[in-house]
C-alpha cells in the first residue's frame, strides 16, 4: 500500500515562505506518475495548488498560487516539494500530497498523504 508522508507546515507570519515535504513509501511508479498538492481550509471543499509531471518538466498551478508556489520533485529520492513563498492568511489550509494521473481534480489522483497544516498570521 502506497504511503505519502507530508512534513514541513508550521506556522508563519504573512509575507513569509515555508516549504513542503512528501516523502513516497515505495518506489514502484512512482517515476511514471504525476504528484500534486491540494489544500482544504476548515469549511471548504478541497482545492488544487500545484502538480507535476512524471519527470519534473511541466508544472501547473492554482490560480490563487500562481507566481508565488513552486512544485518540484525528486524522483531518486522519492520526494515531492512546494516552496510557498508570500504566504497569505487565505493560504491558511492543510496541504494534502497525492499520487495519480495529470490533471487538477482530486479524483485524478490514487494515493494522499495525511496532510500538514499551514497556518499564515496576518
Amino acid at each position: 500500500q502506497e504511503q505519502l508522508l507530508e512534513s514541513g507546515g508550521g506556522l508563519v507570519q504573512a509575507g513569509g515562505s515555508l516549504r513542503l515535504s512528501c516523502v513516497a513509501s515505495g518506489r514502484a511508479g512512482f517515476e511514471i506518475n504525476y504528484m500534486a498538492w491540494f489544500r482544504q481550509a476548515p469549511g471548504k471543499e478541497r482545492e488544487f495548488v500545484a502538480a507535476i509531471s512524471e519527470t519534473g518538466s511541466r508544472t501547473y498551478y492554482g490560480d490563487s498560487v500562481k507566481d508565488r508556489f513552486t512544485i518540484s520533485r525528486d524522483n531518486a529520492k522519492l520526494m515531492v516539494y512546494l516552496q510557498m513563498n508570500s504566504l497569505k492568511p487565505e493560504d491558511t489550509a492543510r496541504y494534502y500530497c497525492a499520487r495519480g494521473l495529470q490533471g487538477s481534480y482530486t479524483s485524478d489522483y490514487s494515493y494522499w498523504g495525511q496532510g500538514t497544516q499551514v497556518t499564515v498570521s496576518s
